[in-house]
């Protein structure tokens, strides 16, 4: 990614500049990679815990004795933090706020958009046959595998018409960094016109959304590119006063959302077949 590489030139330019030799950057150094040792022991706790399933006494001892080593290390290396040991310190304190501040603001923003969401099998009996069905296929990505999605109940409150096929399409990563290329697509039948898919994929993958629809079978037919059409959700994010995450945070959770990269972008979906449809969300 060219501009992760510029960006990290960028940043070594300017601490090259900033501590103007290396016997400066030894402080710093020293904290980086202590600090890291430190890290590393407390992730092999939560794997052998939590994931291989030791015995908590053998994991506990294996733990704690790294744990004593590499603190040991880290302490002795904590003298230096004046002379330069805080650079990494501020470092990953920013990236730890950054990090913690996307995962909470999804939750939280996942959490308010659930709460006004319907259920389909509900909407479907009340609005299918009352509202005008057009041709075609209408495909809206949903971040959830049930309820309504909000483009769908946008589209319907403001074009007040309804394709001949609607698919509710969710992608879910797995765990796993590749997947086989068979079983990968789940579909319900909803009745009147209506399907949910669930697209699974490793974390690895690069999700290609029109490719994978094209190998769909049992919902309504072939799903053809140029009869499609992709319905995306864009919430526009506003801070409140809500004890959920202080408002500096939840004012920087925005800005990160905004220049988040497009899902248009990110599961290759054709740029001439998208439909955008954006809400206020107060969190």
């Amino acid at each position: 990614m060219p501009i992760v590489n510029w960006t990290l030139l960028a940043f070594v330019i300017m601490l090259v500049l900033g501590f103007k030799n290396s016997s400066n950057l030894a402080a710093a150094y020293g904290i980086a990679v202590t600090g890291t040792m430190v890290i590393t022991a407390c992730m092999l706790g939560v794997l052998t815990f939590s994931v291989w399933r030791w015995p908590p006494a053998v994991a506990g001892l294996v733990t704690g004795l790294l744990l004593i080593i590499d603190g040991a290390y880290f302490l002795s290396n904590a003298t230096k933090i004046p002379d330069g040991g805080w650079f990494p310190l501020l470092v990953a304190a920013a990236v730890f706020i950054i990090l913690t501040t996307w995962s909470t603001g999804r939750r939280i923003m996942h959490f308010y958009l659930q709460e006004g969401t319907l259920d389909l099998d509900l909407f479907i009996q009340s609005s299918a046959r009352s509202i005008k069905r057009v041709p075609g296929t209408a495909i809206f990505l949903s971040s959830t595998t049930d309820g309504v999605p909000p483009a769908l109940l946008h589209n319907v409150k403001h074009n007040k018409v309804m394709h001949e096929r609607i698919i509710i399409l969710t992608v879910v990563t797995e765990d796993v960094p590749h997947l086989p290329l068979t079983g990968r697509v789940d579909m319900e039948d909803h009745g009147e016109g209506f399907y949910r898919l669930s697209v699974r994929h490793g974390f690895m993958e690069d999700v290609d959304l029109p490719a994978a629809m094209k190998s769909v079978q049992g919902c309504g037919g072939s799903i053809g590119v140029m009869d499609s059409s992709y319905f995306l959700s864009r919430q526009t994010l506003i801070p409140s006063e809500r004890p959920d995450m202080a408002i500096w945070r939840e004012k920087l959770f925005a800005w990160m959302v905004r220049n988040a990269e497009s899902p248009m972008a990110f599961f290759k979906l054709p740029t001439n077949r998208v439909v955008e449809l954006g809400s206020q969300v107060e969190i």
